[in-house]
């Protein structure tokens, strides 16, 4: 499933809203089925076979979950251009908007739109968000995930473009330096579809082994892998090299998590 109707996405089953409701009746009769004729056993081959990106281990925990409903959400970020970003309402229900060009630009090609979340830093964790690319179809169309920033030219992000090449959809690395890309796999481009369409994203990172993986939507194997172990506790960013888009129900997974006073772009 690669897009999704944006009025009904707060409304479906927990653990199911990125899926369409055909998919759900499918998922609620396999485990129907599965616990009637296999029972607890056959809940447990069902969880075993499961998409990789469905497990959270259980040494990680939900430290952060923001679906941009509170009137202060939009503090929890720093912004390059805050005139750029917004809360906006559609059909009863809040997103944070990236609806423009910001007029921020770093000291090394990296970047220009980005939304760091402040007051917390992790190192290893699980990062799900819900997305949506707003503007016209060509090579680069993008958005971007940040992550393990440590200030606003030492940072990861993962480019999600309609055609990948040396710039484009890809994992980067801003290492006081024009942005690298460090991928060992990634596909030939990722499908945005028509303009307003949802979709999933998940990022995991393991900072021992350097480990990055990038997932989306219901994508049983990454689209894109990574390893790195320049940075370790970071940050973690929305956004976009040069476009616009949406993020919405964002959540985050860690095993730790350090809570400080620092802000950025100020």
């Amino acid at each position: 499933m690669s897009e999704m109707n944006f009025f009904y996405k707060k409304n479906l089953m927990h653990g199911m809203h990125e899926m369409d409701h055909a998919t759900q009746w499918i998922i609620i009769l396999s485990r129907s089925f599965f616990l009637k004729h296999f029972g607890v056993f056959g809940m447990l081959l069902l969880s075993i076979y499961a998409t990789g990106q469905d497990q959270i281990p259980e040494s990680f925990k939900l430290i952060y979950h923001q679906d941009f409903e509170s009137p202060q959400a939009i503090q929890d970020f720093d912004f390059s251009d805050e005139q750029a970003w917004s809360k906006y309402d559609i059909g009863q229900n809040n997103v944070l908007h990236l609806s423009g060009a910001s007029e921020y630009r770093s000291s090394v090609r990296s970047p220009f739109n980005i939304a760091v979340m402040n007051r917390l830093m992790v190192g290893d964790f699980i990062m799900e968000v819900s997305l949506s690319q707003t503007g016209k179809e060509y090579g680069h169309r993008d958005l971007c995930l940040f992550f393990g920033i440590q200030d606003p030219t030492n940072f990861y992000y993962v480019h999600i473009a309609s055609v990948a090449d040396d710039h484009a959809n890809n994992v980067f690395i801003v290492n006081d330096e024009p942005r690298t890309k460090i991928a060992s796999k990634t596909t030939t481009g990722t499908d945005w579809g028509a303009q307003g369409s949802w979709h999933k994203a998940r990022i995991e990172r393991t900072v021992s082994d350097g480990m990055i993986k990038v997932y989306f939507d219901d994508s049983d194997e990454p689209i894109m892998e990574a390893v790195d172990t320049h940075f370790g506790l970071g940050y973690i960013g929305l956004g976009s090299f040069d476009d616009t888009g949406m993020f919405d129900e964002m959540k985050i997974w860690a095993r730790e998590v350090l809570v400080t006073s620092d802000s950025f772009f100020k």
